[in-house]
Formats: structure tokens, sequence, C-alpha cells
């Protein structure tokens, strides 16, 4: 770990990372209420229509380019309103985590690493809530639910690939082939003369191959 790296990573421990943190309760909070969530909108589901499940793809490919847009300007570039944003990515994820130094040392990096859990909820209410209710009365509730339930499972899929590029090396799930193959992506990212310009998906380069 570089010195500059270290020495930020130990300020933001002393003055981030509330006395109380645990990285396994952050963990079980974004995987164990995330899963729960999209169990609950997938039992609202009533006969499923053939077109009703174009939702899937569809809300797939919208994700992934609200992924990649999001990462590209708000979070990399000072948006007003979204100063938090900009903060939090450009001005401590990226800190604490470079080219040089992408493995977490332990838990409580998880912190610097996974969405806080009251960003998700804010999100997902800001969001969520008005889409589902447009969604239901423009075409059926079983679109809202499955539109909503796609979302879930690909912010999961984001933060179990983003959090796999952050293990040590030596870690079983660093070293599955998919995941070697978006490290080496989102560790290029990582570099500090690189991160406002390439590479902005973090889970499928879909939205950096379409916008070159």
């Amino acid at each position: 770990v570089p010195d500059a790296v270290a020495r930020f990573r130990a300020e933001y421990r002393a003055h981030e990372v509330p006395r109380g943190y645990r990285g396994a309760v952050h963990l079980l909070l974004t995987f164990g209420g995330g899963s729960a969530v999209l169990l609950a909108c997938l039992l609202q589901l009533e006969s499923v229509q053939g077109m009703e499940w174009l939702t899937v793809p569809l809300a797939f490919l919208y994700a992934n380019l609200a992924e990649y847009v999001g990462h590209r300007y708000p979070m990399h570039h000072p948006v007003r309103g979204l100063g938090l944003v900009y903060r939090r990515h450009a001005g401590q994820h990226h800190r604490y985590f470079t080219h040089e130094a992408m493995a977490v040392e332990s838990p409580r990096d998880f912190r610097a690493l996974l969405f806080p859990p009251v960003l998700v909820l804010f999100f997902f209410g800001l969001f969520g809530v008005p889409v589902w209710f447009a969604l239901a009365w423009l075409l059926s509730d079983n679109v809202a639910w499955l539109f909503i339930a796609s979302g879930l499972a690909y912010f999961l899929n984001y933060e179990a690939l983003h959090a796999a590029y952050h293990l040590p090396e030596s870690h079983p799930l660093a070293k599955l082939a998919l995941v070697r193959r978006l490290r080496w992506l989102h560790r290029t990212h990582h570099d500090p003369r690189l991160m406002a310009h390439c590479n902005f998906n973090i889970t499928y380069p879909l939205g950096d191959w379409l916008f070159g």
C-alpha cells in the first residue's frame, strides 16, 4: 500500500468509521435485507404474462445505463444537490482504493466500499416508489413488481461484484474467471489519472461499450 493511501486510510478510519461499525453487519443489511425485499417483490407476482417478462431484460439494460451515467457524472463530477455522492466516491473511495492498492485490509474497510444502508433506502424510496405507481398505472402490477425486483437484483449483483474486485487476490471469489476480467477493468478505472475518463460500468461494460 503506497504511503499516501496508507495515510488516507488511517485518517478515514479515525474520522469516518464509527467505533461501533461492524463490516459483517453492513454485509448482512445489504445482502440479507436486499434479498428479503427482493423475495417480497417476487411474491407479489400473479399469473405473469409473456410480454410482462420483457420487463426483466429492459430493467437490466436501464440499470446498466443508469450505473454508467451515475458513475460517469455525479460520482466523478460535482453536481448541485449531489455533492455528498461526489465527495464519498471521488473524494474518499478513490483515495482509499487505488490501482496500486485495491484490496480491503479488514471488514471495517467495507465502510469505504459498500453503499450506506441509509443511502440505499433513500434512493430506492425516492425513485422506486414513484416508478412502481407509474408502471402499475400505465401497464400492470406485475410489470411494476418485476421492475423493482430486477432493480434490486441488479443492485445486489453490483455490490457483490464490486466487493469481489476489492478482495485480496487470494480470496476464492477473486479467483473466478468473470471476476478476474471485470476486476481488471475496474482496477484500470481506479488509476487516478484515468478514473474520470474510462471504465464507468462497475458490473458489465455495456454502457462503456455503447459510448466508446
